[in-house]
């Protein structure tokens, strides 16, 4: 199933995602345009080895390369895969979490991604590059934000057709998915960085959720919340 856009409006505007959509956008036509993009992957790109036990990057933290790999792409499958997601999931999980924690909550779920993906192997060399971690995150997040969410999918199923389902039925599919493919030893897909990034987002969203729940009650006011078209 492929998502082609949501029904579930947002109350103010996003402009975090359009920002890292842009970035993201950047990024990639630099690649593009550069004779040498794998020397760029390899400076950029998160490496477990160089990570955990040492770097081999001058004038670069390792650290650093956790943030600079989640705005990079591999090819335009890549790339325009990763902003489908983004463009659709997004915007409200930003809009229910206020732009600020957003930026936070992104950086941190590509944070935890690439280091799940490379706790399984810290000699590895070859580099971690994708903001498919990070958006895993706010797949999470959305999950539990917005389950009953309507969300219009291409079908292609012999022949494509389009239909409308709620979103945790396509977003527990996209999960499983990543689940069967892990003993895919062809496949340069960072399938565990992904389970990471959406358990870290499924989780940070649930506490979020009860926090703001509890600060309403600290304060005195009802706990009712005014629900919307998902639920």
């Amino acid at each position: 199933m492929i998502p082609l856009k949501d029904d579930n409006p947002t109350k103010n505007k996003t402009h975090i995602r359009s920002l890292i959509l842009i970035l993201c956008s950047i990024v990639f036509f630099i690649q593009l345009s550069l004779e040498n993009s794998n020397y760029f992957t390899y400076y950029f790109g998160f490496k477990p080895k160089s990570f955990f036990l040492g770097s081999d990057l001058p004038f670069l933290l390792p650290t650093f390369t956790l943030i600079t790999s989640i705005f990079m792409h591999g090819g335009w499958m890549h790339f325009l895969g990763n902003m489908l997601y983004l463009w659709i999931f997004a915007d409200n999980v930003e809009d229910k979490m206020g732009s600020k924690k957003f930026i936070l909550f992104y950086i941190l779920s590509g944070v935890v991604a690439s280091l799940s993906h490379g706790l399984l192997d810290i000699d590895s060399n070859i580099p971690l590059i994708g903001a498919s971690g990070a958006i895993a995150g706010v797949l999470g997040a959305y999950l539990h934000l917005f389950p009953k969410a309507k969300v219009l999918v291409l079908v292609p199923f012999f022949i494509f057709f389009t239909i409308r389902v709620p979103a945790f039925i396509l977003l527990i599919f996209w999960f499983l998915f990543q689940f069967l493919n892990l003993g895919n030893q062809e496949s340069n897909v960072a399938w565990v960085a992904h389970i990471g990034g959406f358990v870290f987002g499924l989780f940070y969203s649930y506490i979020f959720n009860n926090k703001i729940k509890k600060t309403i009650t600290k304060k005195g006011k009802s706990v009712f919340l005014k629900r919307g078209p998902w639920d």
